[in-house]
């Protein structure tokens, strides 16, 4: 098909498209794990370099849409610090990452996405809005290499001290922006924009749609039991990953 790059068949097209609406739909309907879900299943079709930038351009669909709706709630002193934060993490890491092996990346995601699934919660942390010039920097250094780092920047954002409409606004700003010089970056790096965007776009359709239809059709399944078996699949195919990033060392 014309307009698919060349790093993907027709079949993976179809896959991540179905999978953004699944994603998107288990977000929607129990508020965990689309990202990182998506994330992972990006890893199984494409390679990290490919997978990161990806995996942020559909999640800038998805949190600037959610910024724009909520943006009288936004926070602009915490976006002004967390921005110049961003763009050092970002520039630091972009460093890295070139030289980085891409098994070493694998073992690095693997291991994150792990921990995202089984680590207790990080209890929320309260700092001065200056001091997202750190988290910035430090949570834009982390999402070059591991993808999801959205649950780090909660951490510091809590609904008991915000509110629960500023929370969500200000954090889908952060991330918006945050991914947007991600990909920016990643495109210094060689990642091909345009030929993804077709695709992007299709997959940004496919999770509002998810978004919209995921809470009727999947709140009908027992929540405690999804919970377990959701983490339970994220963990085999963390396990693949790690599996085979040992195998190619």
């Amino acid at each position: 098909m014309l307009w698919l790059p060349a790093e993907a068949t027709p079949l993976t097209a179809m896959t991540l498209i179905l999978i953004s609406f699944v994603t998107s739909s288990i977000s929607a309907a129990f508020g965990l794990g689309g990202g990182v879900a998506m994330l992972i299943a990006l890893l199984s079709l494409t390679p990290p370099i490919v997978a990161l930038p990806v995996h942020a351009l559909v999640q800038i669909g998805s949190n600037a849409g959610r910024a724009w709706m909520l943006r009288p709630f936004i926070m602009t002193g915490v976006v002004r610090w967390f921005i110049p934060g961003s763009l050092i993490g970002v520039l630091l890491a972009s460093q890295v990452i070139v030289i980085l092996p891409t098994r070493w990346l694998q073992l690095v995601l693997a291991t994150f996405i792990l921990w995202t699934v089984w680590a207790p919660k990080i209890s929320a942390i309260a700092v001065p809005e200056k001091a997202y010039l750190g988290v910035g920097g430090v949570t834009s250094f982390a999402t070059m290499f591991l993808g999801a780092t959205g649950p780090l920047l909660a951490a510091f954002l809590s609904p008991a001290r915000y509110g629960r409409d500023r929370t969500v606004a200000t954090h889908a700003a952060c991330m918006s922006l945050q991914h947007l010089i991600k990909v920016t970056a990643f495109g210094f790096l060689g990642f091909v924009l345009t030929e993804w965007l077709p695709l992007v776009i299709a997959m940004i359709v496919s999770g509002l749609v998810g978004t919209w239809l995921g809470r009727a059709l999947l709140q009908r399944l027992p929540e405690a039991t999804f919970r377990w078996v959701f983490r339970c699949v994220l963990t085999v195919l963390a396990l693949r990953l790690l599996f085979n990033a040992l195998w190619n060392y």
